[in-house]
């Protein structure tokens, strides 16, 4: 069975033929199947916006080719406009996209350019509203009027209403407060399973995608270094440092407590991070 998402031997190089020149993807090959949370994260310029914005079908392949649902995604015209709805694209700070009189009209808009009927574009925007957690009198408010982290539900309502089967995040917390983080991260997954949707997340936040992701592509210099469980990409801690990337902060005292000789587990949660802890002091109260 074809996977769902297939990228294959993907390049991409900006201004060919001009003293600009700039390999942006390089022979990047991997799968996603429906319902996954994949997490993107790669120092800057590795290539992570590039590849999400070919996934969208904003940049049309050097080399290679992606299929989704083992057709290519450029095959024929009416194909790729119905794969811009099909996988949806949220941009880094979307709320300075915002430009409608009112929220509703905000997230009604991707809707409207589909040619649903008005009632289906009704029951879109109210549960997107929803999933985001905007309240109902929010909806008749100008999204100029809200905070920051308000405009970026509303931004990402816009996308979800749209109804896509692959939700592609570009640096969805950034800016926000960790109580914001937190909120917007499970609201997102929490799409994820009331739809069955696919979630693509770019973040430079390595506690963020290790809680929530359940796969990781690790970008390094426009190739595709690593494609593993959290659990597995972690253990290369080294690796990743060296790459220019962070590692999650309790990922970083744990390997500081086994430098000191501690025989403690690798970990990249606070859940894991307790877990750990509690053996250790059982191991110990026993010994």
């Amino acid at each position: 069975m074809e996977p769902f998402l297939q990228v294959k031997n993907l390049s991409h190089i900006y201004s060919v033929g001009t003293p600009f020149e700039h390999v942006a993807l390089k022979d990047v090959s991997f799968c996603v199947e429906r319902g996954e949370f994949v997490g993107v994260i790669g120092h800057t310029g590795s290539g992570k916006s590039t590849l999400m914005q070919h996934l969208n079908s904003l940049l049309k392949p050097t080399a290679g080719e992606i299929l989704l649902d083992g057709r290519n995604i450029w095959s024929d015209k009416k194909y790729t406009r119905q794969c811009r709805f099909r996988v949806g694209l949220v941009f880094q700070y979307p709320e300075y996209q915002l430009f409608e009189e009112t929220v509703y009209k905000d997230i009604a808009f991707g809707p409207k350019n589909m040619g649903l009927p008005s009632e289906e574009i009704d029951r879109r925007v109210r549960e997107a509203a929803q999933i985001v957690g905007l309240s109902e009198t929010q909806l008749e408010v100008s999204p100029f009027d809200l905070s920051g982290g308000q405009k970026r539900r509303v931004a990402i309502a816009g996308v979800i209403a749209m109804e896509p089967e692959i939700l592609i995040l570009d640096e969805p917390t950034a800016g926000l407060d960790p109580e914001g983080r937190e909120d917007i991260l499970k609201k997102i997954d929490n799409y994820r399973q009331l739809k069955g949707a696919t979630i693509m997340m770019v973040s430079h936040s390595m506690g963020d995608v290790a809680r929530f992701a359940q796969r990781l592509l690790v970008m390094n210099d426009a190739t595709l270094a690593m494609d593993a469980a959290p659990i597995e990409v972690f253990q290369h801690a080294q690796q990743l440092l060296d790459m220019g990337l962070d590692i999650p902060q309790v990922t970083r005292v744990f390997l500081q407590l086994q430098n000191m000789g501690l025989p403690v587990q690798q970990v990249y949660t606070m859940e894991q991070a307790v877990g750990e802890l509690r053996r250790l002091k059982e191991g110990n109260a026993h010994a």
